[in-house]
């Protein structure tokens, strides 16, 4: 659906996307969804983040993933590229002497001597140089470690019609969008491009898929929030970007009676360390 979510950038993109969520953390905070709490019965079951586990954090964001990780009993070195987004991180988990926000990008950021349990990255592996990211998360995991990705996807749901008709929107303002795109079923969405990353590095195990499926409901305010928080829209041009939002609010406001209801599909991945 045009950019309503963070699509994988072209790696010309890549590295300069990532940082635009530093802009702005306290809004990214507040606006940004956190994770279903199945999804952390599921690492516990299938990557061992229980009491006592090490884990790495890659892009700990505002601490969205690391806050129910360290609720969790985890010991946790969180990296997180943005200083604004580790300031965040650090405040929400100021109670957690067992975790440890690092400003740094993991592509550079020199790994300890003493291998991790787990690699967790929550809704940012997409942002990691794909050079690097997976042997790096092999290197820093001891035999038999578990790397688990979290995708957070929009997927078909929820207010349906609303979805279809902002395309509309994105079409007018946002010259990168193509025409007639709509969002996926959850049962359609592919993970063989990351299996295949996987199995390339030739140091990972089979992969684990588990998914949950959530609606979640906004205000017209909350949903242009969070439409503020997204690379793809921050990017565009101010004028265009205000005409967007200004278009959606006007469809959800004058159709919807000012509330939708997003469907988010939020998927992990976890394969172990040979």
């Amino acid at each position: 659906m045009g950019r309503m979510r963070d699509d994988t950038p072209d790696e010309a993109h890549r590295a300069r996307l990532s940082r635009v969520f530093d802009e702005d953390a306290e809004l990214y905070d507040r606006a940004r969804p956190g994770y279903p709490p199945g999804l952390f019965d599921d690492l516990a079951e299938l990557a061992g983040t229980g009491p006592g586990c090490r884990v790495l954090e890659v892009g700990a964001g505002t601490g969205k993933a690391t806050v129910p990780l360290a609720e969790r009993g985890c010991r946790i070195t969180a990296v997180e590229l943005g200083a604004g987004m580790a300031a965040v991180a650090r405040r929400q988990l100021a109670a957690f002497d067992a975790v440890e926000v690092v400003t740094a990008d993991f592509e550079t950021w020199p790994l300890p001597a003493e291998p991790f349990d787990a690699v967790v990255s929550a809704t940012a592996f997409h942002w990691i140089d794909p050079a690097v990211r997976t042997t790096k998360s092999a290197d820093a995991l001891r035999p038999g470690g578990a790397l688990a990705v979290v995708a957070t996807l929009h997927v078909a749901g929820g207010t349906r019609d609303f979805f279809a008709e902002a395309q509309a929107c994105y079409e007018r303002f946002d010259p990168a969008t193509r025409p007639g795109i709509r969002l996926p079923a959850a049962a359609d969405i592919d993970t063989s491009a990351h299996a295949a990353e996987i199995a390339r590095s030739g140091r990972f195990g089979p992969l684990a898929v588990r998914n949950h499926e959530w609606d979640l409901t906004y205000t017209t305010e909350q949903y242009l929030e969070v439409l503020r928080t997204y690379s793809g829209h921050r990017a565009l041009p101010s004028a265009a970007r205000e005409g967007l939002l200004a278009c959606i609010a006007g469809l959800i406001d004058g159709g919807y009676g000012g509330r939708v209801t997003k469907r988010y599909l939020t998927q992990l991945r976890v394969s172990r360390a040979r």
